[in-house]
C-alpha cells in the first residue's frame, strides 16, 4: 500500500452533490462478490473510503463505507467504536492477505454496535468497489435530474392554463405525491391541492409559513415535521406575503429544487398590480420555459430589450439554479438539463466540449470530465444585473426579441471569458473601432478569411485569441485538454496558412472573428 490512508473518494468540495445509494444496491452487484455479516442493508452510502490506519476517526466525513484490510487490527471493539463515533455509515472488510476470514471479534463488535460489516471476497479490488458505487450515484443523480425535469416542465404548462394558479399547485402536489397550500398574508389558506393531510400536521404547515411571513429580510423558506409528515414553506417573492405550503410523506432530494421551480412561477402569476401587457408576457416567458423558440413569442414577449445571462456555478444542487433565478427576479429559463428556450448559438448548435483524442485527464476512460451546462435566463435589459454569491456570469448586449438567438451566442462568450478570467460578471463588449467598417463589407472579407475554417477550429481560435494565445487558459474556458487546444490552433494554422505568433496576423484574426 502506498500510503497509511488513501482516499478513494473525491474531494466533496470539489464534485457535485449526488443522491445518497442504499448499501443493499451496491451488495446486489454481483460481480463483486459482497457479502453481509451483520447489520442492515439500508443505510445510506454517500461516499467510500480506504484507510488502514490503527484509528482511522480523523480521516472520515461521515456517511462512507470504509473499506480496510486489517493491517493495524489490533482491538477490534475499539476500532468499531471510533468507527461509529465518526459517522461512517458502514464497514468493508477485505479478506487476505491480512486474514484469511473475518475476525469473530469484529462480527461482535460492529453487530453490537449496529454498524453494517460487508465481507469483501480476494479477487475484488477496493477501487472496484469505490468505482461501482460511483456509477450507482451518477445513475441516481440522472434519475433525480430527469425527474426534476419533467417536473419543470408540467409546472411550466400548468402555468399556461386558464386558471394557472390552482393549475400549478395541483401539478406540485402531484409531483410530490402530496399537499400544496397557498397561505394569504394573514396565514388563511388561499388555495390548496392534493392529498389529506393530517389536522396536526395541517396546523404545522400553517405554523410554519407563519414563521415566514411578509417581513422584509426574513427567512425565504423554512422546514420541519408534523403529524408524521414532512413539512416546507416557501415565501413568495410577489411581495404581498403569499406563502407556498408543502407536505409530504417523505422528502426526496429533488423535492426542494421542484418546490422551487412552483414558488418562481407562482410569484409570476400571483405578483400585485398585472397590467393586461404583463400577464401577456409572463404568458410568452413560460412559452419560452416550454421550448419555444423566440421568434414564436416575439410578439407576446414585446419588443424588449432583453438581457440574455449564461451562468455557472452555485452551490452544485439543481435548486441553486431556480434560487438565482428568484434572486435576478425572472422565471429560470433553461437549467442546463436539456430544456429550455430554445435559443441556440449563431451556427445552430451547442458549444463545442471536444474531447481531443490525447486527452488524458478528467473521467474514467481518459475522457475529461464534461463541465456542468450553463443556466439561461431572460432579463428587462431595464433590470439590474449584479455579481452572484457563487455564480460567474456572462451577459449579453440588450437585444430585441427576434435578436435572441444572436444574443445567446454573445452570452455563451462572454461566460468563458468571465471564467478564464476569474471575474464574477462579464459582459459582451461593444465592436470599438471595428463598428468603422462597413458591416457587411467587413463581414464579406471575414467569411472569405475564415472559409479554410471549421467548428470546432473556429471557436478555438476565437477563445485563444481572447486569451491572448495562453493554452491552459484556454483549455480551461473550453473545456478540453490543452494538448487538444495546440492541435487545433496548429491545424489553424496551416489551413489559414498565416503565422499566427505575428502580432498583426492576431488581430486581423481577431476583428474577422468579430465582425464575420
Amino acid at each position: 500500500m502506498s500510503s497509511p490512508s488513501a482516499p478513494t473518494s473525491p474531494d466533496p468540495g470539489s464534485t457535485p452533490p449526488a443522491p445518497p445509494v442504499p448499501l443493499a444496491a451496491l451488495l446486489a452487484r454481483r460481480d463483486l462478490g459482497l457479502r453481509l455479516l451483520t447489520g442492515s442493508g439500508d443505510v445510506p452510502l454517500h461516499w467510500v473510503h480506504t484507510s488502514e490506519m490503527a484509528d482511522p476517526y480523523p480521516y472520515l466525513l461521515g456517511g462512507e463505507l470504509l473499506m480496510t484490510a486489517g493491517v493495524q487490527l489490533t482491538d477490534p471493539a475499539h476500532y468499531v467504536e471510533r468507527v461509529v463515533e465518526a459517522g461512517a455509515a458502514a464497514l468493508g472488510f477485505g479478506v487476505t492477505p491480512i486474514y484469511d476470514t473475518v475476525p469473530a471479534e469484529l462480527v461482535e463488535a460492529c453487530a453490537r454496535r449496529g454498524l453494517p460489516l460487508v465481507e469483501v471476497p480476494p479477487r475484488t479490488p477496493f477501487t472496484a468497489v469505490a468505482r461501482a458505487l460511483w456509477r450507482l450515484m451518477a445513475e441516481a443523480r440522472l434519475q433525480e435530474l430527469r425527474r426534476v425535469t419533467e417536473a419543470q416542465q408540467s409546472l411550466a404548462a400548468a402555468a399556461a392554463r386558464p386558471a394557472p394558479v390552482p393549475a400549478v399547485l395541483g401539478a406540485l402536489a402531484s409531483r410530490l405525491a402530496g399537499r400544496a397550500v397557498l397561505f394569504g398574508a394573514d396565514g388563511t389558506e388561499s388555495t390548496a391541492a392534493g392529498r389529506e393531510v393530517p389536522p396536526e400536521a395541517a396546523r404545522a404547515l400553517r405554523e410554519l409559513a407563519g414563521v415566514l411571513g411578509p417581513r422584509p429580510g426574513g427567512p425565504a423558506s423554512a422546514s420541519g415535521d408534523g403529524g408524521g409528515w414532512r413539512l416546507a414553506a416557501y415565501a413568495l417573492g410577489g411581495g404581498d406575503g403569499l406563502t407556498l405550503g408543502v407536505a409530504t410523506e417523505r422528502r426526496d432530494p429533488g423535492d426542494h429544487t421542484i418546490a422551487g421551480v412552483a414558488v418562481v412561477l407562482l410569484s409570476l402569476l400571483t405578483a400585485p398590480h398585472r397590467g393586461a401587457d404583463v400577464t401577456v408576457r409572463d404568458g410568452a416567458l413560460v412559452r419560452l420555459l416550454l421550448g419555444a423558440a423566440p421568434e414564436d413569442v416575439a410578439a407576446a414577449l414585446g419588443p424588449g430589450p432583453w438581457t440574455v445571462v449564461h451562468a455557472r456555478g452555485g452551490d452544485g444542487t439543481p435548486f441553486a439554479a431556480t434560487a438565482l433565478a428568484a434572486a435576478l427576479g425572472t422565471p429560470l429559463m433553461d437549467a442546463g438539463t436539456g430544456t429550455g428556450t430554445g435559443m441556440r448559438t449563431a451556427t445552430g448548435t451547442p458549444p463545442d466540449t471536444g474531447t481531443g483524442a490525447t486527452d488524458a485527464e478528467g473521467a474514467p476512460g481518459g475522457a475529461p470530465a464534461a463541465a456542468p451546462s450553463p443556466v439561461r435566463l431572460l432579463l428587462p435589459a431595464s433590470a439590474p444585473l449584479t455579481a452572484q454569491p457563487g455564480w460567474t456570469l456572462g451577459a449579453a448586449a440588450p437585444a430585441h426579441a427576434r435578436d435572441l438567438p444572436a444574443a445567446d451566442a454573445e452570452a455563451a462568450r462572454a461566460l468563458r471569458r468571465a471564467e478564464a478570467s476569474r471575474t464574477p460578471l462579464a459582459r459582451h463588449r461593444p465592436a470599438g473601432f471595428a463598428g468603422l467598417v462597413d458591416p457587411a463589407e467587413a463581414a464579406a472579407y471575414a467569411r472569405a478569411l475564415l472559409a479554410p475554417l471549421a467548428e470546432p477550429l473556429t471557436e478555438t481560435l476565437r477563445v485563444w485569441l481572447s486569451l491572448h494565445g495562453s493554452w491552459d487558459r484556454t483549455a480551461a474556458a473550453l473545456d478540453v485538454h490543452r494538448n487538444t487546444v495546440r492541435q487545433r490552433i496548429t491545424r489553424c494554422t496551416a489551413l489559414l496558412d498565416r503565422d499566427l505568433d505575428d502580432p498583426d496576423v492576431r488581430m486581423e484574426l481577431w476583428f474577422a472573428l468579430r465582425l464575420g
